[in-house]
């Protein structure tokens, strides 16, 4: 794909700017360097198992075929990328300040740089169906908490009585209790405290992999792929929208059924909280349905997310109009990331999902200072064509998602 000659957009990257445009411009304008969590590791790792129990042969689908693909496909990533290895070199520090502390609603900011209205989330009416998609193993369906659907991070609704992290005392990274349990859930460190110091490394990597294994098991609950055949799997998709901005992103699998209906899954690994994250993930499978809709000329009949961890699904059938209306949004948070760019302008917005941030030390919100606006970038091609989501060259998933 030829590198774009006016802005584009990734999922994760209009997410963030919604979320908080300080954030988005950290990851898009600087490219400030995060290192993984080991949380967000085991999600990359998840998502590689599952690519590969799809080249099995369907009667070959099974709990322990997964499993057994566990060790390789680590081996695999961490062959690619050996610095993933040192994330279990050491215990993983004592953060301080961990505690979330309940504040009032916080402001926007500007609306040049706080983006459009969250309306572009799926609407209270839509309610999940799990009858919409395509044939194959039917998941059971469950419906975000309360009768409206998930509010999308950032809007009023979920802002409201919202709880975000304080600054800790005397500095220091602050994290959400959340963030916290999910990244020692991922190194198995409940299971660890009478483990000899000179074992540790290699017990904290073997706790890795068992909960690794763990989550397939959720897969399973939800899913049988000896019944599903995906026409793609870990698919870019792209598409030009207005003829001035470019979308595209990365699907996790792709189903067709016979009669042409497409079903797009998209695996969530991570122990982040549904009620907090929901939005933003919906946000994702509605970016990807407009782009299959404006390059197949078929609305997909069903998004699903499956939650691993919890081990159910949740389906959501877009429509047209719905879809046309999120193509408008799209376009207005384009030209507002646009003069935003223009004004070096980019507002921190403060919330819960502060917590989830790794880059808390140059906040203001924090008591940091953000780096110098980088002179020589330009103006209309900040996003590389290497799709943004991905970190490096092999880690998919976004730490917020």
């Amino acid at each position: 794909m030829a590198t774009p000659s006016g802005p584009s957009l990734s999922p994760s990257r209009a997410a963030d700017f919604k979320t908080c445009p300080l954030l988005f411009r950290f990851r898009t304008v600087d490219k400030l360097p995060e290192t993984p969590s080991a949380d967000q590791v085991r999600g990359t790792l998840i998502h590689a198992v599952l690519e590969r129990l799809f080249d099995l042969p369907a009667a070959g689908r099974t709990p322990e075929a997964a499993a057994a693909l566990v060790a390789p496909e680590w081996e695999k990533l961490v062959a690619q990328e050996p610095e993933l290895a040192s994330l279990f070199a050491a215990e993983p520090p004592v953060t301080a300040g961990t505690s979330v502390a309940a504040g009032p609603p916080v402001a926007a900011g500007p609306s040049a740089a706080a983006g459009p209205s969250a309306a572009a989330g799926p609407s209270a009416a839509a309610g999940p169906s799990a009858a919409a998609g395509p044939s194959g193993a039917a998941a059971p369906s469950s419906a975000p908490a309360g009768a409206g659907g998930p509010a999308v991070p950032g809007s009023p609704a979920a802002r409201t009585g919202d709880a975000r992290p304080s600054p800790a005392a005397g500095g220091g990274l602050m994290r959400d209790p959340a963030a916290v349990a999910a990244e020692a859930d991922a190194t198995g460190q409940a299971a660890l405290i009478d483990v000899p110091s000179g074992a540790a490394e290699a017990a904290r990597i073997a706790a890795f992999l068992s909960g690794a294994r763990d989550l397939l098991a959720g897969y399973f609950a939800v899913e049988d792929p000896r019944r599903l055949e995906p026409a793609e799997r870990e698919s870019l998709i792209s598409t030009m929208i207005g003829d001035e901005l470019l979308l595209r992103g990365y699907i996790d699998r792709l189903d067709v059924s016979p009669a042409g209906d497409l079903r797009v899954v998209d695996y969530k690994t991570g122990g982040a909280p549904r009620q907090a994250f929901e939005g933003r993930a919906l946000f994702q499978l509605k970016f990807y349905a407009l782009v299959l809709w404006r390059t197949r000329g078929v609305v997909p009949r069903a998004l699903r997310l499956l939650y691993l961890k919890d081990a159910e699904a949740l389906d959501y059938s877009p429509e047209a109009g719905e879809l046309e209306r999120f193509e408008r949004t799209l376009l207005a948070l384009s030209q507002a990331i646009e003069r935003a760019k223009r004004d070096r302008d980019f507002r921190p917005k403060p919330s819960r999902l502060c917590g989830w941030c790794s880059h808390q030390s140059l906040c203001p919100e924090f008591g940091g200072t953000p780096p110098p606006y980088p002179e020589t970038v330009p103006i209309s091609d900040l996003t590389p064509d290497a799709e943004p989501d991905r970190v490096g060259t092999l880690l998919r998933d976004d730490p917020l998602d």
